[in-house]
Order: C-alpha cells, then structure tokens, then sequence
C-alpha cells in the first residue's frame, strides 16, 4: 500500500506509455533521512552521503511510492554499456538497464545529466538511461535502444540541466558536431570558447536518428528548480531517480 507522498514530491511523466508501464520521478520533497546538504531523499551512494541515510531514503522509497520491487540500481560511469536486467545481476557498472518482466523497477540517478525512460508501444518492454553529455555522444541511447529490440518505441527525457542553464567548453561542442553537423543548432555562443548546451535537443535528435518520433518530456531545468538536486548549481548534492516498470 504506497504511502501518503507529499505535494510535489514525485512527478509522473506526461506521455503515451500504454497503461501497464508506470513511470515517476523523485524529488527533493520526498522525506528522508539524509542531513544537509543532500537533504532529504537523497538516493545516490556516491555523492558523499552517509551510507545508512542512503540505505533508509533507498528503502523507505519502495514503500513510499507503493513499488512493486526495490529498484534495479545501477553503478553510472558515463559509458554506453546497456544491462539487462532479468538476467544480470552481479556486475552493475552500466548506464542503462532494460527489461520485459512485470514488476521489475528500473532506476536511473542523476543531479543534471539526462535520464531518459523508454517502453514499447505494445507495453512489452521499458529500458531507462542515464546520458551525460560523454554518454550521450557516445551513443548510450543508441545502445539502449537496440538491446530493447522494439519496432515502436515512446521516450520521455526527463528532468536535466536546462539550456540556459548550461555552459560547456569547445570539447563538449566538437564531441556533437563533429558526428553531426547540424547539432551546431543546440549550442548557444555565450564567452569565447563557450556555450550554453541543449541537452534535451541534442538527445531529440539522436532519438529522431536512431527512428525515434515519439518523444516528450524535456521541460525541466535542475539548475533552476530547486525541487531538484543540481551537481552545477551546489557540487555537495544528492540525486534524484527517474523510476519505469511494467505493472505486474
């Protein structure tokens, strides 16, 4: 039985999911046990956070939400290495999971960098990606899309560090353009040498590459929107989870 979740403590995406795939979003309004300044839900093991508050936050999460299994928790390292996770078990350095079986939770953590959500249209399969701007050059959505294997898919980008919000250097730049010219549209020239980047455009147009035309999601700043945590805007910060799974 989920428990009472306070306002504006989750967010459910806004997109076509047939009805067996649930998806939602945490926030920094969820209780929890982790002090300042990862307070309160803080769900990440590696931002610095004790590891008990983690374990607890990680924990009472489950019940919270009423999940129907503790998530699937990665170890991110800003690669492209794509689990599956009704098979995988021990060796968790991934940033992308996929699964067909009902009740198992995917889980992606991020404080600015892109976690995108990912079902079949047929509600047969979900997958979830966690794209910094390294994995998501490297193709981390690419790779989570094969290993679903689905002939229709519906993506939602959600919550990430928002174009005006986010100044990268020439090699942030080079690392798109120089695979795709046209992705100059997503940098905005601010100081020399530097431009603010568009995160989500730039994961629109590896979707829409790789086939993809049902795509939503996108309108979250982390920078500026307090309810989440931000790695830019505080550097000692939580992380937050983007959460999908098929409905037993």
């Amino acid at each position: 039985m989920p428990m009472p979740v306070p306002a504006g403590g989750a967010i459910v995406p806004d997109w076509p999911a047939p009805a067996n795939v649930r998806a939602c979003v945490t926030t920094r309004r969820l209780p929890g046990r982790s002090q300042p300044p990862f307070e309160a839900c803080n769900l990440g093991e590696r931002c610095g956070d004790a590891p008990d508050a983690v374990a607890a936050n990680r924990a009472a999460l489950t019940a919270l939400l009423g999940l129907p299994s503790a998530p699937f928790w990665m170890r991110q390292v800003h690669g492209t290495t794509v689990l599956d996770a009704d098979a995988d078990e021990s060796d968790r350095d991934a940033d992308a999971a996929v699964t067909r079986r009902a009740g198992v939770v995917l889980a992606v953590l991020t404080a600015d960098c892109l976690p995108v959500l990912f079902c079949s249209a047929d509600g047969d399969a979900i997958a979830a990606a966690h794209a910094g701007w390294r994995g998501l050059a490297a193709g981390v959505l690419e790779a989570t899309l094969a290993r679903l294997g689905a002939a229709r898919v519906h993506a939602w980008i959600g919550p990430a560090i928002g174009a005006r919000s986010y100044e990268v250097g020439v090699e942030v730049r080079d690392a798109f353009v120089a695979m795709d010219g046209a992705a100059d549209a997503c940098f905005a020239p601010t100081r020399p040498g530097h431009w603010l980047c568009d995160l989500a455009a730039l994961a629109r147009r590896r979707l829409a590459h790789a086939g993809v035309d049902s795509v939503h999601g996108g309108g979250f700043d982390t920078f500026a929107d307090a309810r989440f945590y931000s790695y830019r805007r505080e550097r000692d910060t939580g992380r937050f989870a983007s959460l999908v799974w098929i409905a037993p």
